[in-house]
């Protein structure tokens, strides 16, 4: 009941459509159910006499039933035209709401799911709720009405018929209840089955290169049979229980009218009955019989429409467990009390905020870029770990009692194995994932006291695998900042040393990337991404192994791109190459044990410890005597 109920709010926006709607179905049931009254009195009374005023009678009646099927017809245009728009701007909302939805949940979440399953369940599960949002209510409303209007009606014509006809209704019901549960079973397991095969498929789309590159497409083929015979599996399980079903259904209702036809046929010998009301009740006995074909038949789609709601509720369900502290505020407001003279963290209300920004930029409107803008020269972007440590769901720590301080506007490289937690560290400074213990402070605030869409616009990363989305070269610049003007990407783009290259591409900035920008060379998307960042212009700078992927030259000017977008920002570098970090003040040796090692470059080499060992893998002696 508490998932129908939120499944009924959805009907809350388009209320005037609903009840319209059930008006329309209310008329239309009125209009099937007058007929055989009216042929009933046709047969009975007007044909008796054929004077005159007899056949006048018959036009006006011709008249007024096609004046009762015109209504019907605006009716029923309204029920099958609005009544599928209802549901579908239904589906539309919470096709919306479940999207919105993905985008706030961690990446724990999506560690743990597959991108095929979720596109399934925002796409194929919510196909079926459009149906039955739009037929549930209008199909249950027309079959009561029609079904009591029927039974009413076949009472006053011969009750002990209806007697006998309606014993055989509850057998009906209850062979449709006993298949549907089954069938609300298979129905769960069709979904599920799909849901596999739309990962199968884009998993092997995504990879078709490498699929092709190891001459393994009947790999792929074999494993997508295989999902693909399951769902079969499936489908052919909800098929034979559909069979039983309607072949049951349709039994019973020929049982009726076989009773029907040979109890009135014994009501007219005994005289309890005229031929003319046999001739309407078996006209009433089809009207009864289609709702109560058509309520079964929607008990399947009910089956249908509430699995595919329930997955969607399982998504809507799931709860971030990276979120907003109550007391959590903008990250421009901190570094706000500090321009005032406040070191540490105090709360401050938005009107001495907005009367500190008034005195500071001119403007009154707290959430103007002009704060930000004033805040430019405050030197912002300390961060420090204390006693960090963390862990992965059901995993053993990947961290332990990290301690680690970056003054504001200096560079760390990270350096290690393998699996000794590089990536995790800087992972938890935007909070992608919340430390198991200890804290995260960023100018002396815990993190988890920062908005995290505060957080998150202050921090840049550039990764090793680079992102592009399906569009422009121009658009995947400007996601840094949506509303950049041209002038701004353009800078960007020279600051990345980007601009030439894009320039000399077919269309310039308007050049379609393809998709993950695969129209483009590795070191061109790098640059991009780097575009990107420098349009973003935040403080704090995380870059994930940048040039490892790249070939000599592109890491040159790669390289030479990172360290203009790394100046002035307290940067955080995961190397691979680490030719790349040796000019770097600070450089973390980072293994499974911890922060082992610290120091610059020479230092390092010298201390001869895992640094030296890993710096000499990759190099010469002769190049580390050089050092």
């Amino acid at each position: 009941m508490n998932k129908l109920k939120r499944f009924i709010k959805y009907y809350n926006p388009y209320k005037h459509i609903f009840l319209f709607d059930m008006l329309c179905a209310f008329t239309a049931a009125g209009v099937d159910l007058i007929f055989p009254v009216i042929v009933r009195f046709l047969i009975n009374d007007a044909l008796v006499n054929i004077d005159g005023t007899s056949i006048n009678l018959i036009i006006k009646i011709g008249f007024f039933l096609l004046l009762l099927y015109f209504i019907q017809y605006g009716c029923n245009y309204f029920i099958t035209a609005w009544g599928h728009i209802m549901g579908a701007r239904m589906e539309y909302d919470m096709r919306n709401d479940i999207f919105n939805h993905l985008q706030k949940l961690s990446f724990t979440f999506y560690d743990n799911n597959k991108t095929g399953q979720l596109m399934s369940r925002i796409v194929n599960d919510l196909f079926d709720i459009s149906e039955l949002a739009h037929h549930g209510p209008e199909e249950i409303f027309i079959s009561l009405i029609k079904i009591i209007g029927s039974f009413i009606i076949l009472l006053s014509v011969e009750w002990k018929l209806t007697l006998i006809v309606f014993a055989f209704i509850p057998p009906m019901f209850f062979i449709a209840y006993f298949y549907n549960k089954k069938m609300r079973r298979v129905f769960l397991k069709n979904k599920q089955k799909i849901a596999n095969v739309n990962s199968q498929i884009e998993d092997s789309i995504s990879g078709v290169r490498v699929v092709q590159s190891f001459s393994n497409e009947h790999l792929e083929y074999e494993k997508f049979k295989y999902g693909n015979k399951e769902f079969l599996y499936t489908k052919e399980e909800s098929y034979s229980y559909m069979g039983k079903f309607y072949s049951g259904i349709i039994f019973f209702q020929g049982l009726i009218f076989v009773v029907t036809v040979i109890a009135g046929a014994l009501f007219i010998k005994n005289g309890s009955i005229v031929p003319a009301d046999l001739v309407a009740y078996l006209l009433y006995i089809n009207t009864l019989l289609n709702p109560i074909r058509s309520l079964i038949n929607f008990t399947e789609q009910f089956q249908k429409g509430m699995t595919g709601f329930e997955r969607f509720l399982e998504v809507l369900d799931t709860e971030s467990d990276i979120v907003d502290e109550k007391d959590a505020v903008e990250l421009e407001y901190i570094w706000g009390n500090m321009e005032m003279g406040t070191l540490e963290y105090k709360q401050k209300n938005k009107l001495e905020c907005m009367q500190w920004e008034y005195r500071k930029t001119g403007t009154s409107d707290f959430s103007t870029i002009g704060l930000r803008k004033s805040l430019d020269s405050i030197d912002k972007g300390t961060i420090e770990f204390k006693d960090v440590s963390f862990k992965y769901v059901d995993s053993s720590f990947v961290l332990e009692n990290i301690n680690l301080k970056v003054n504001s506007g200096d560079t760390v490289a990270l350096v290690g194995p393998s699996g000794g937690g590089k990536s995790t560290l800087c992972s938890l400074i935007p909070r992608f994932y919340d430390v198991t213990n200890g804290s995260v402070f960023i100018d002396g605030v815990d993190i988890r006291k920062i908005k995290l869409s505060s957080l998150r616009r202050n921090i840049g990363i550039v990764q090793q695998d680079v992102y592009l989305f399906a569009g422009t070269v121009k658009e995947n610049i400007r996601y840094g900042k949506p509303h950049a003007t041209e002038e701004e990407i353009i800078e960007a783009s020279k600051k990345a040393n980007a601009h030439n290259f894009i320039i000399e591409l077919e269309d310039g900035y308007d050049t379609d990337v393809g998709e993950r920008g695969v129209k483009l060379s590795g070191g061109q998307k790098q640059r991009i991404s780097i575009a990107r960042a420098f349009l973003k212009n935040p403080p704090i700078l995380i870059l994930d192994e940048a040039t490892s992927s790249l070939d000599n030259e592109s890491e040159k000017i790669v390289q030479e791109s990172l360290e203009k977008l790394s100046s002035s920002r307290t940067t955080f570098v995961i190397a691979h190459r680490l030719s790349t970090i040796r000019n770097a003040r600070t450089i973390l040796v980072l293994t499974d044990e911890g922060i082992v090692e610290k120091g610059n470059h020479r230092e390092l080499i010298e201390n001869d410890g895992v640094y030296a060992k890993l710096y000499k893998s990759q190099f010469k002696n002769s190049e580390i005597k050089k050092v």
